[in-house]
């Protein structure tokens, strides 16, 4: 352009269709939400600030965000009277690199410009499309940068606008007064950075020998109408259009996620529903030989996360696992061979101790459990009453892990030596000996009889001792141990149980079916309460408890206790500790120490694990057999063992509710747990908790993440791109548009979008 040319009109002067002063045409290819429509009408208002005579429309349908969308822009020296569609456009401009392609580039001219929103420059686009005069504007950073439409939707019309301005030599000052004609002035800093940024490859190679269909499709033979038997296909592959392509995945369950002993959830409940008890057993070995005691005892995270809670109440997970393995034996009953079966040594029966031995067992190799009681079961045993934990339930359970080859040395008592010497003699230890040291009262009096700890009576009346409560027993703490210390003194002579716990009811760790339970029972309850002193002659008479205000939430998410100085005597004849329990280290060597799981002996790792509460201090049962099994894993693999048999979790995603389609299910009502009567059963120790109607329950799983062959893609799918194939489906890619649709329908959230 020369000084004397008034600004803009080179680009229509210097082009060989002026001699004939036919319009130039332009087209705009982007998706919707990217504003192609209104960036044909900002250049159109550009070029009309220049004197031009314009014409700009788009071609677009009832589209969602994203879709395929054309605008088309004239410019001339004359009025414009085509209404037709641009075909054959002199320039283009590309708001999405993805639509790049030979439906896109048909009918460009060549020596035509080619303007593209990209991050990549023009040096692979120049090759790719030599006959054009190349141009390059990374327009959605810029866009983002200046905060131009959303996260997800970047409109880049007033950037694409800025680098097109610079790309056809038009005065910025021209792009200033039709932003500010149209109410964009704020928009012109990012069109500012996308002129000043704009890439501008050389000039076009020589475009001889490109005929006017040698970018597009080829052309179609007509047949005669007698031979339209069957009709051809389009050859417009949809897909193309599309800038998200739908996939199926499997991720994780709520439930799934949140169970402490790993089990796949879902699989063990849509088995029982679908194929029977001895599957889901099948299921449920994998991970857990102790189903029928967790059953009974885990407070059942999986339910508080099950998606179904918002819509009709959580399915009662615990309950069906119960059910499963009261029926059928979930051990399983043979090994695998190994070529070079290893020697694990576990430190502890509890129920990290037999998880352990058990994933080890099952893999092939030699697992031998040392336990100082008489018994295994740790706390299974010792801790948790019968009337919870029925005493044949467990040693059935047990029974079955030792029948795999597993070998029991009980009344076996190890120090820092033994334990030393141990680990020299066998190929790998897991040390499972869960919280040994108890939380003591530091308050005066505390030393007085009939103060006792909560653990040492519940161990006491498990061995069959006589444990001579009478008259009022307080319960000091909030968790499971004070619990089944209150609701065990009930049974074990006292006339009152009282619980007296430093926090409110809604921040008791105790499992809130156990509070429910003891309540009903005649167990009262008494919050925001610290003892401060024990009173009595010889023996313990009152307890001395003080009013506490809760304060600001501590490292536990619960408020912290602040004790007053407002206080009152409590009337007992026995008190019961259950202030909490924490790890023994002192039975580890010298210059042992424990870093993530592993021991390391003078800061070297060894073939020394620790697992359970030892190691987690998460003090559930649940907890202790997952992080027991993960422990004999992670033995096996530093000895490496073939752990090819172990089954993980599929997925680390889990899927989140509002993925679900949960107005798809109907209502139905939650199983309901049966009791024995509460008037009854404080005068004996047979079982409370009764259990469900299982089978009717695990119907009622939606089978999050977890496809079910339900169809419901393949019907919602505008264009029948799906299909059933083999277990699963298939989506026809090259037609498919990328619309959503199967995506928002999957009832489990076993689809997903992905970015093109």
């Amino acid at each position: 352009m020369s000084p004397q040319e008034p600004a803009g009109h080179s680009i229509v002067r210097e082009d060989a269709r002026a001699a004939t002063e036919m319009p130039l045409e332009f087209r705009l290819h982007g998706r919707g939400g990217q504003g192609a429509v209104t960036g044909a009408k900002i250049l159109a208002a550009v070029f009309a600030d220049l004197g031009k005579s314009v014409q700009a429309f788009g071609e677009y349908a009832g589209e969602r965000s994203g879709a395929p969308v054309r605008a088309y822009l004239r410019v001339g020296e004359r009025s414009i009277t085509s209404r037709n569609k641009v075909v054959r456009p002199d320039h283009l401009l590309v708001f999405d690199p993805s639509l790049l392609g030979d439906a896109a580039i048909a009918g460009l001219r060549p020596g035509g410009t080619l303007l593209v929103n990209t991050a990549g420059g023009t040096g692979e686009l120049a090759e790719r499309f030599a006959p054009f005069r190349i141009a390059a504007v990374d327009a959605t950073s810029i866009a983002r940068g200046h905060g131009i439409g959303t996260r997800s939707v970047v409109i880049v019309n007033t950037t694409m606008a800025g680098a097109f301005a610079r790309a056809h030599d038009l005065p910025f000052e021209a792009v200033e007064r039709a932003f500010l004609a149209l109410g964009l002035e704020v928009n012109l800093p990012a069109a500012r950075e996308a002129h000043d940024a704009v890439a501008i490859g050389g000039d076009p190679l020589d475009a001889a020998g490109f005929s006017d269909g040698s970018l597009g499709a080829p052309p179609r033979k007509v047949l005669p109408l007698i031979e339209h038997v069957v009709g051809p296909p389009t050859g417009l592959k949809t897909g193309l259009w599309r800038s998200q392509t739908p996939g199926y995945v499997t991720p994780l369950a709520p439930c799934s996620g949140a169970c402490p002993a790993g089990n796949d959830v879902i699989a063990f409940v849509r088995a029982l529903a679908t194929e029977g008890e001895s599957v889901a057993a099948e299921v449920l070995s994998r991970t857990n030989p102790l189903a029928a005691v967790c059953g009974r005892v885990c407070p059942a995270p999986c339910m508080d996360d099950c998606s179904r809670g918002t819509h009709d109440g959580a399915v009662h997970i615990r309950g069906i696992e119960r059910w499963i393995a009261d029926r059928v034996p979930v051990a399983v009953s043979e090994v695998a061979k190994v070529a070079n079966p290893r020697r694990i040594a576990i430190v502890g029966g509890g129920p990290a101790g037999l998880s352990a031995a058990y994933a080890a067992a099952r893999l092939g190799h030699e697992a031998t459990i040392f336990e100082r009681e008489p018994g295994l079961g740790g706390i299974l045993r010792t801790g948790i009453p019968s009337y919870r934990l029925p005493r044949e339930v467990l040693d059935s359970e047990i029974d079955a892990i030792l029948r795999l080859g597993v070998e029991a040395r009980c009344g076996v008592t190890f120090d820092s030596a033994a334990l030393k010497d141990l680990a020299a003699g066998y190929d790998a230890v897991v040390i499972a000996t869960g919280l040994q040291k108890l939380r003591a009262l530091a308050v005066p009096g505390a030393e007085l009889a009939g103060v006792e700890q909560g653990i040492a009576f519940l161990h006491r009346q498990s061995a069959g001792g006589d444990v001579g409560l009478r008259g009022h027993v307080v319960v000091l703490g909030g968790g499971n141990t004070a619990l089944d210390c209150a609701r065990s003194a009930l049974r074990a002579g006292a006339e009152r149980v009282t619980i007296a716990y430093r926090r409110t009811r809604q921040e008791m760790p105790a499992i809130a079916l156990e509070v429910e339970e003891a309540v009903d029972e005649g167990v009262e309850l008494l919050f925001q309460r610290q003892p401060v002193a024990v009173h009595g002659i010889g023996r313990v008479e009152a307890i001395e408890l003080a009013e506490v205000d809760m304060g600001e939430p501590d490292e536990s998410g619960r408020r912290s206790p602040v004790v007053s100085d407002r206080s009152a005597r409590l009337e007992c004849d026995a008190a019961l500790l259950a202030l909490g329990q924490f790890a023994d280290h002192d039975l580890l060597p010298g210059g042992w120490t424990i870093e993530g799981g592993r021991v390391h002996s003078e800061g070297a790792p060894i073939s020394v694990f620790v697992a359970g509460d030892l190691a987690t201090g998460d003090g559930t049962v649940s907890h202790a057999i997952g992080d027991g099994r993960r422990a004999a894993l992670r033995a096996l693999d530093r000895l490496g063992a073939d752990l090819r048999r172990h089954e993980g979790a599929a997925s680390e995603t889990t899927v989140a509710v509002d993925q679900l389609r949960l107005d798809y299910f109907e209502h139905l009502p939650a199983a309901i747990e049966t009791h024995a009567d509460p008037g009854e059963r404080t005068k004996h120790y047979g079982e409370v908790n009764q259990g469900i109607d299982a089978p009717a329950e695990a119907a009622r799983c939606i089978s999050c993440g977890r496809c079910t062959h339900c169809d419901t893609c393949l019907v919602f799918c505008p264009d029948g791109v799906i299909r059933r194939e083999g277990e699963g489906y298939e989506i026809d890619q090259d037609y498919c548009k990328g619309c959503g649709i199967c995506v928002l329908e999957c009832p489990r959230g076993c689809m997903e979008m992905k970015t093109k």
